[in-house]
């Protein structure tokens, strides 16, 4: 950074108590309570009626992300358990049948000295036998080589035959069966996320509906949530913080309804989504700014690009420039991997308002937060603990306009 950011972590932090965290959703995803802040003024109604509360010409930006059931349990030949949590493919191909290489995270692995690693899987084809063989370590995780026989389908299916359903930590309870259904949106189309993009679980068939026939226009990007989203803020400074890298995927399609909707409200739902539309911002940088790229590569924007930059650019003409790129190289698709860290200070291009949930005090989510509504964020938080609202994954939502 040019100048290095001095932000207090502890201006962040606020109590809040073990039962204000939902354990499990709320009986019917669009009965959980909204509280909305707009211009300081605080007031609440419940999810399925946000549609009432939303400005004419308004574009939702949904995240169509899917979980994956990341969680595998072995155990050992002496009975350990061993957890092994799959966070992302390590190859960059398409996905072969029969084996893959994964980074992920170890639970109790100094019980896994070596070997192979082996369970029985009963699926719709028969049984599966699926063996795991830890290799080199990944920075705070090991690369697992994975094999199974009968060969014929791919470790995705793999996964939904046996794997758990990867609850966050907060949430200190065995998986059940609804949860398959429940951490996930209704919309989910890719998979790839090891955590649900959380503001889209309150939408439900009936209440996009209702925004539709009210004008609303609804969109679609890809953020695959990694772990790192739970990461704490450790450092007193959050400019000390190393942001975790995500992948996001763009089409060309709604690019062209993007560009042509400036002039709309445009709402993400959720910080996967806003920070995936920020981040379109400064891909547009990189290609204005002649910055080399290979068409095969993902564009790269890490945590401090927007708090670096030395120009500022029209958003149309980022965007444009986006369309261009695709246009030349004849791409469909466009990938990313992006670190950027939303902080008080940044300067947002293209939301007007956010749909989220309530985030983990000293996160850099409530951080993204207070970078867009300034302190109001505490008086959203305050009002939230004393009228009964319920916390993070599971919990209620809020509908935050932009603080002019």
């Amino acid at each position: 950074m040019k100048e290095r950011l001095y932000i207090p972590v502890s201006e962040y932090d606020y109590p809040l108590p073990e039962d204000r965290i939902a354990r499990f959703p709320a009986d019917k995803r669009d009965e959980s309570k909204l509280v909305i802040m707009k211009q300081g003024e605080i007031g609440e109604t419940i999810f399925s009626k946000i549609h009432t509360h939303l400005p004419d010409d308004s574009m939702l930006v949904f995240n169509n992300t899917r979980v994956i059931h990341a969680r595998l349990r072995f155990f050992t030949e002496q009975g350990a358990t061993i957890e092994v949590f799959c966070l992302q493919p390590l190859a960059e191909v398409e996905p072969v049948k029969g084996s893959a290489t994964w980074k992920c995270f170890i639970g109790n692995a100094r019980k896994w000295k070596s070997g192979l690693l082996k369970m029985d899987v009963p699926a719709s084809e028969g049984m599966i036998t699926l063996t795991a063989r830890r290799e080199a370590p990944l920075e705070d995780a090991y690369m697992v080589q994975f094999n199974w026989n009968p060969s014929n389908l791919i470790f995705e299916q793999i996964l939904e035959y046996a794997g758990k359903i990867p609850l966050p930590p907060y949430i200190k309870r065995a998986v059940v069966e609804s949860d398959n259904e429940r951490y996930q949106t209704i919309y989910a189309r890719y998979n790839g996320s090891v955590a649900a993009p959380t503001a889209g679980l309150h939408f439900t068939p009936e209440l996009l509906e209702k925004l539709y026939a009210n004008g609303v226009s609804l969109e679609f990007l890809t953020l695959h949530v990694g772990a790192g989203t739970f990461k704490p803020v450790s450092a007193d400074n959050a400019s000390e913080h190393h942001m975790h890298a995500e992948e996001v995927l763009y089409e060309k399609a709604f690019l062209f309804r993007l560009i042509q909707s400036l002039d709309k409200n445009i709402i993400p739902v959720g910080t996967t989504s806003m920070r995936s539309l920020e981040s379109l911002y400064w891909i547009g940088v990189q290609l204005i700014e002649g910055q080399n790229h290979e068409k095969h590569l993902p564009f790269i924007i890490q945590q401090w690009m927007p708090y670096e930059a030395e120009v500022m650019y029209p958003l149309v003409d980022t965007l444009q420039a986006v369309i261009d790129y695709m246009s030349r190289h004849r791409l469909v698709t466009i990938r990313a991997i992006t670190s950027i860290m939303i902080v008080p200070g940044y300067r947002f291009r293209l939301c007007n308002a956010l749909i989220t949930n309530f985030h983990q005090p000293r996160s850099t989510l409530l951080m993204l937060v207070a970078a867009f509504i300034g302190k109001d964020w505490r008086k959203v938080y305050d009002y939230a603990l004393s009228h009964d609202f319920r916390f993070l994954s599971y919990g209620d939502g809020c509908l935050l306009f932009k603080h002019e």
